[in-house]
């Protein structure tokens, strides 16, 4: 063997020894699955009773003590039939899932496509309960078990993490997408809880400012499907108590707008205005649309009428009113709110910070972030209604179908 290949050998097996759980394929970095084993005996387990998981890649350099973890969306299951079905997919259940993740947007290690956080322990926390990692409860009827214990998976997964350096965190951020941004918000805090008090720990919710709204048959098809899905799955004794102290209908603490004042931990808010999977399940769901007038215009904006448009409009005054008090209050965090027809732009690299991606006032999403979690400059940006915006990413995904909710 000569002198070139034994270098290379050498290389090889280094790259081996040192990141065991990690590949790059074709300039991705894909991330290994790491189950939690013990999490059985505290009865953590997903919907068809298999362990949770987790995908964690190391930080480094001057990262190496920092912390990301990023919960992943899928949407919600509301009752037994569709829980069922969830459970034999890769929503409810690590048999089904891809062994190997794609790290990229915030959870990226490129320094010039994610340059506050590509040196931090990212972790991204795998979704099998189908609550927003807040359940507490089990079907059993003798036939068909199910169990939802999404709030025992995020405590063994934090146990896990914590033992992994998390403990010891100098920085830590807490965020998620869609269904994960919506848990954000409901374990903000208790995640400020766990960690030391000299830890600057921030969150982020993504595509998960959810809000309690009428369809446009008057309708309030959100609330209806979320206060069935906290019946089933056992989650209102997990929902923020100061909330639920507060409403004389504690379920609706499951809803940000509702919870978002009580939360002390500093937060970030970023969402578009038109959020996609909003307006085709929460403003227009199929019930609410059955000679299907709405079709064209969910799968293209530019293709909505004049009155469509005036509806989406309206929707986004809505979010903005309610987005107010957090908005004026200068020590109450950051908001990045943009005009794009989208859903989730943080694990998405064009979308995140790339050649050309969407900006508010000139500002990325990326930079947005990062200015607000290291205090570099008040953040509160809000972007012009739509068709104003010629930087958005308009990613508008074919509507699923009608007995599915997952984004």
């Amino acid at each position: 063997m000569n002198m070139k290949s034994i270098k290379l050998l050498s290389l090889l097996i280094f790259i081996a020894w040192a990141a065991p759980s990690c590949v790059f394929l074709e300039d991705r970095l894909l991330v290994g699955m790491t189950l939690v084993r013990d999490a059985a005996a505290h009865g953590a387990v997903c919907l068809d009773g298999s362990p949770p998981a987790y995908h964690l890649h190391r930080g480094f350099g001057a990262g190496e003590h920092n912390w990301l973890l990023q919960f992943e969306g899928g949407g919600w299951c509301n009752d037994i039939p569709s829980c069922l079905d969830r459970a034999k997919t890769h929503r409810g259940s690590t048999r089904h899932m891809s062994k190997w993740e794609v790290f990229s947007g915030i959870l990226s290690n490129n320094a010039y496509l994610n340059p506050d956080f590509y040196n931090w322990n990212r972790v991204k926390l795998r979704y099998c309960d189908g609550a927003s990692f807040a359940g507490d409860g089990k079907f059993d009827n003798g036939t068909s078990l199910l169990y939802f214990r999404g709030q025992r998976i995020w405590e063994a997964i934090i146990r896990d993490i914590l033992r992994k350096g998390l403990a010891t965190a100098g920085n830590a951020l807490l965020s998620g997408c869609s269904a994960g941004g919506l848990a954000t918000f409901l374990h903000c805090d208790n995640f400020r809880n766990l960690l030391p008090l000299n830890t600057n720990v921030k969150c982020l919710s993504d595509a998960g400012f959810f809000l309690d709204i009428r369809d446009i048959s008057l309708n309030p098809t959100m609330r209806s499907f979320f206060e069935d899905l906290i019946s089933l799955q056992g989650i209102e004794p997990n929902l923020h108590k100061k909330c639920t102290q507060s409403f004389a209908f504690p379920k609706w603490c499951f809803f940000p707008q509702h919870a978002l004042k009580y939360i002390t931990t500093p937060f970030f808010i970023l969402n578009s205005a038109y959020d996609v999977f909003q307006f085709q399940h929460g403003l227009v769901p199929p019930s609410a649309d059955l000679h299907g007038h709405w079709n064209r215009c969910k799968l293209n904006p530019a293709e909505c009428n004049a009155t469509q448009i005036d509806i989406l409009q309206g929707f986004r005054r809505g979010m903005l009113a309610v987005l107010n008090p957090f908005y004026q209050d200068s020590g109450r965090g950051g908001m990045f709110i943009n005009s794009c027809f989208a859903h989730c732009q943080s694990e998405s690299q064009d979308t995140w910070f790339a050649d050309n991606p969407p900006r508010v006032h000139n500002k990325t999403i990326a930079e947005a972030v990062g200015d607000w979690y290291f205090n570099r400059r008040p953040t509160k940006e809000i972007d012009c209604e739509y068709p104003c915006d010629n930087t958005c990413h308009n990613l508008i995904p074919p509507p699923p179908k009608v007995s599915q909710i997952i984004p």
